[in-house]
C-alpha cells in the first residue's frame, strides 16, 4: 500500500510558521533538517545548551498557551542563520538567530507582539548539535496521512488546514486512519526507511487556526469522541538515510502475516 508525498515543511522556530520543501534528506539520529532548532522560551526553562535535555512545550511560546504566535510569520534562511518575521501592526524584523545580539533583538520583538499574554521574559536558545526541540524527546519525524484529516474534518463539518497539526510530512494516498497500530513498523519514506515510534497525542496547538490565529476546532475533543483516544498522525524514527521528495512514493507497513493454527 503506497500514497505519495504530498508535503514537506519545517518549522525552524518551534511554534512559529511552517516552512514548505521540495525535498529533504533524512538519516538516522540526525532529526528533521533546519526543524524546531530554536525555541523561545516564556520564562526560564531550565534548558542547558552543555547537556540538553527533553523541555515541555509549554515553557515555549507555543500555540497549545499563545493563540497569537500563529498570527506572527516567520522565515528562516538557513545559509546564513537570519530570520525575517511580520506581524500585523509591527515593524518587520530581521536578524541572526545563530548570533547571541540576533537572539537577542528577536525575543525583544516578540515580547513587544505577544505583550502581557507571554509574561516571559522571553529568550530565543538555540538547539545544539543535532538536538531538536520537538514535543516528545524521540519524536524525530513527524507524518500525518492526509485522508485521516479528511475524514475528521468531515466527522467535524468543517474543513481543517492539515497544517494545524504542524507535521513535517503529509501524505496523500493511505486510507484514512491506516496508521493506527503502526507502531515498531516499517515504512519507506521517499528513499529513506523508517520505523514508527508511536502515534502523537494532539493538544490544544490543533485548535488554533494557522490563518486567524484563533481556537475555532476542539480537535483533542472530537477524536476523543470519535476513536477514544487523541491520537492524529505519528512519530517515526529514520532507520535508513535517503531523500524523500514531493510526489515521491511513501509505502506503508504491509499487513502482518497471520499466523498459523
Amino acid at each position: 500500500m503506497s500514497g505519495l508525498l504530498a508535503g514537506i515543511f519545517r518549522h525552524p522556530v518551534k511554534g512559529f510558521t511552517p516552512e514548505p520543501l521540495t525535498s529533504v534528506e533524512l538519516a538516522p539520529g540526525q532529526g528533521f533538517p533546519f526543524d524546531r532548532i530554536y525555541a523561545v522560551e516564556n520564562g526560564p526553562s531550565g534548558f542547558d545548551e552543555r547537556a540538553p535535555a527533553f523541555v515541555p512545550k509549554q515553557k515555549f511560546t507555543v500555540l497549545a498557551s499563545l493563540p497569537k504566535v500563529a498570527a506572527v510569520r516567520t522565515r528562516y534562511h538557513g545559509a546564513s542563520g537570519d530570520l525575517e518575521a511580520s506581524a500585523p501592526g509591527a515593524p518587520p524584523f530581521f536578524g541572526q538567530l545563530t548570533a547571541p545580539a540576533g537572539r537577542a533583538a528577536f525575543a525583544h520583538w516578540l515580547a513587544g507582539i505577544l505583550g502581557e499574554d507571554a509574561p516571559g521574559p522571553l529568550k530565543v536558545i538555540a538547539s545544539p548539535e543535532s538536538w531538536r526541540f520537538t514535543d516528545h524527546p524521540l519524536g524525530q519525524v513527524s507524518v500525518i496521512n492526509l485522508a485521516s484529516i479528511a475524514d475528521l474534518s468531515r466527522r467535524m463539518g468543517a474543513e481543517l488546514d492539515p497544517l494545524r497539526f504542524r507535521a513535517n510530512l503529509y501524505v496523500d494516498g493511505w486510507p484514512a486512519w491506516a496508521e493506527h497500530g503502526w507502531t515498531g513498523r516499517k515504512l519507506m519514506l521517499g528513499w529513506a526507511e523508517a520505523e514508527v515510534f508511536k502515534p502523537i497525542v494532539r493538544c490544544a496547538a490543533t485548535e488554533v487556526n494557522p490563518a486567524t490565529a484563533e481556537r475555532d476546532q476542539d480537535i483533542p475533543k472530537a477524536l476523543f469522541e470519535a476513536f477514544g483516544d487523541m491520537h492524529c498522525g505519528v512519530y517515526v524514527r529514520v532507520t535508513r538515510p535517503g531523500r524523500a521528495s514531493l510526489g515521491d512514493a511513501c509505502t506503508a507497513p504491509q499487513e502482518e502475516p497471520a499466523a498459523l493454527s
